[in-house]
């Protein structure tokens, strides 16, 4: 990880950036920091025992330094010894929480593990219980972590327009889906199953930008609009390696009781992603990105707004494609990716769409650089709510704008890695319409 952060600390916007959950920090780096700190209190305590050993023989002779004000020597001694105690202290709390960090992650871990793998949730257990039985305090300091997570992840949710007593509970009810159900979380070796509708895919636009994004406000400027569900960038780096950078749009068709129309993106296919089946807007996807170029093994970036969040979380976990960024805004779940993959989340608590992920996951996800980014992105109940103003891509640019001028050092982060798409000599872009075919 790039810097340490304090769990669930706000800013004055009420930006929430942390790495997901009630894991603020990376635990390793913490713990490295704790050894510093203590290599320091180390030094401290030898400056402060050199200082008793020059009291104690002037004391003796006090002749042989008569210009030295023993009284002044006393008291930096005292001070010495006060400041190697701090630090013992602070520590001490630093390795502590570090390990009620790793409680966190080892409880969440073994739950998945025991979906798929017993024999290693064994082991995740075996070394959850040697660290709960090494203090009595880490039990406690994890249950409250996950506690304060769990009342921050929906805030805002309940506070809607009245509307007569019915929108609350109904945005409420997007949460409890999400925690009963277990859909929101995504977990690995369970791909999308069943086969998709069969879609058409076709070319409708063709340009060249000016450069790569730099910024995640650009970045969502860049999402699809007209007839185009799905747009692929592709970079031709110095050297003439190629990357691409997808971006996949949201539902365009949102009537409930349709399904099966010539949209893919429509509400069949957001039933069909959320509960774990190939839509038609997932396959069309993949046809876009083979049709701009893109082969399997190649590095393929993706950014995804509400169903295209989905989309993006499966290419990032079971498509052929090398997928190292992903990007989700106002997704109904989240991926679980490997150490090697970065995940950038952007989540606003009072957000029903977005509640269908529960929150994500308290232990966090991905690199020691990923985020999630959270705040209430409509935090003044009126009729707007009607219209679920919260899940707007017009309010997820603010709060992206809110990233884009942090100083955390994760999103300090991301900023090199604009530089890094910016190095690209070309930068090709082209738009894709899809259809269900009969």
């Amino acid at each position: 990880m790039s810097g340490l952060v304090a769990a669930g600390a706000d800013s004055a916007d009420g930006l929430d950036i942390n790495h997901g959950g009630a894991i603020a920090v990376d635990t390793e780096q913490l713990r490295d920091v704790g050894a510093r700190m203590r290599a320091v209190a180390a030094q401290y305590e030898e400056a402060h025992d050199s200082v008793r050993r020059a009291q104690a023989l002037i004391s003796v002779d006090p002749s042989a330094a008569p210009q030295l004000d023993v009284g002044a020597l006393r008291r930096n001694g005292e001070r010495l010894g006060a400041l190697h105690a701090e630090l013992e202290d602070a520590c001490a709390g630093t390795l502590l929480m570090a390990d009620a960090f790793e409680v966190v992650e080892l409880r969440a871990r073994a739950e998945a593990l025991s979906r798929g793998d017993e024999a290693e949730a064994a082991v995740v257990r075996a070394r959850l219980d040697q660290l709960l039985a090494g203090d009595d305090r880490l039990r406690g300091m994890a249950d409250q972590l996950e506690y304060t997570w769990m009342l921050r992840r929906f805030q805002g949710l309940g506070d809607q327009y009245d509307a007569g007593g019915l929108l609350p509970p109904l945005f409420l009810t997007g949460a409890m889906v999400g925690v009963f159900s277990g859909r929101g979380k995504l977990r690995p070796g369970v791909p999308l199953e069943g086969r998709a509708d069969p879609v058409t895919v076709t070319r409708v636009k063709a340009s060249t930008p000016k450069g790569a994004p730099k910024g995640l406000a650009p970045v969502l400027g860049r999402l699809p609009v007209g007839s185009a569900q799905v747009a692929v960038e592709k970079y031709t780096m110095p050297g003439g390696a190629t990357r691409y950078l997808a971006y996949v749009g949201g539902t365009r068709d949102g009537m409930p009781g349709r399904t099966g129309s010539s949209e893919p993106w429509d509400m069949k296919s957001n039933l069909e992603l959320y509960g774990g089946q190939r839509s038609a807007s997932y396959q069309a996807t993949l046809d876009a990105l083979s049709a701009a170029g893109a082969k399997p093994g190649e590095r393929v970036d993706v950014v995804g707004y509400s169903q295209g969040g989905m989309i993006a979380s499966h290419l990032a976990m079971e498509s052929p494609f090398d997928v190292a960024t992903t990007i989700t805004v106002g997704s109904p779940t989240e991926p679980t990716l490997r150490d090697d993959q970065t995940l950038i989340e952007l989540w606003h608590t009072d957000d029903v769409v977005s509640s269908l992920a529960a929150g994500g996951s308290p232990e966090g996800t991905g690199s020691a650089d990923s985020f999630a980014a959270t705040r209430e992105g409509d935090p003044d109940d009126g009729p707007q709510d009607l219209v679920v103003k919260a899940h707007n891509l017009e309010v997820y640019t603010e709060t992206a704008k809110m990233i884009d001028g942090s100083h955390d050092p994760r999103a300090e982060a991301l900023r090199a890695y604009w530089g890094e798409l910016g190095d690209a000599v070309a930068v090709e872009r082209t738009e894709y319409r899809a259809e269900r075919t009969p």
